[in-house]
């Protein structure tokens, strides 16, 4: 029996511009993200899932909230789903990182799991925590859509881990999906498929 996970990332920041990096930084969305949480939420209105999951970080619940709104499904909120910490990177762009420490950028687009983000969460834990995360909710409804809203980064990663992936091509070979966009997980006996990655919710 398959059960089918849409990861959704969350509505645009005021950090969305210049791509800061956000992280764990509890940031909400601007006009223009509840904006793009209307329009997911329309979406899940007419494809209605059977399961409402999200972040605990307030950008990813208060957009799940739009689609709860829409559907009457509960928000679970699940601290696994959080976009992985930044370090001494949160709130600042890759372009200032290589001015203040450009070693430690360089390093970073070279091997981002080797070398990831001074003083932050290694890759490989966000992913495993991601990965556990998401299992466990297929397996929770079993032959169901589930719907989990989350963040960029933990999107990359788990999708690379869970479709064999290298994790640290994470940044090269998947590029960061748009606000609010949705990716497919089919999960299966004995496989997870990915069905569709970074589409614009209609």
């Amino acid at each position: 029996m398959t059960t089918t996970i849409t990861l959704a990332r969350h509505g645009r920041t005021p950090w969305h511009e210049g791509n800061r990096y956000t992280g764990s930084s509890d940031i909400g969305i601007d006009e223009v993200g509840q904006a793009q949480a209307e329009v997911l939420a329309a979406h899940a209105k007419e494809h209605p899932p059977d399961a409402l999951y999200a972040s605990d970080l307030l950008r990813a619940r208060q957009t799940a909230g739009a689609v709860a709104d829409a559907t009457g499904l509960e928000v679970r909120v699940d601290a696994r789903l959080r976009e992985l910490d930044f370090g001494h990177a949160e709130g600042r762009t890759l372009a200032e990182l290589r001015t203040t420490d450009p070693d430690a950028a360089e390093a970073f687009v070279r091997d981002p799991v080797a070398h990831h983000l001074p003083g932050g969460e290694h890759p490989e834990a966000a992913a495993g925590r991601a990965e556990r995360a998401l299992r466990e909710i297929a397996a929770r409804h079993p032959g169901q859509r589930v719907l989990v809203v989350c963040h960029n980064t933990l999107m990359r990663l788990v999708v690379c881990r869970l479709t064999g992936i290298p994790l640290r091509a994470y940044r090269t070979v998947l590029r960061g999906p748009d606000p609010t966009a949705t990716t497919q997980l089919s999960f299966g006996p004995s496989a997870v498929m990915l069905d569709h990655y970074n589409q614009a919710p209609r």
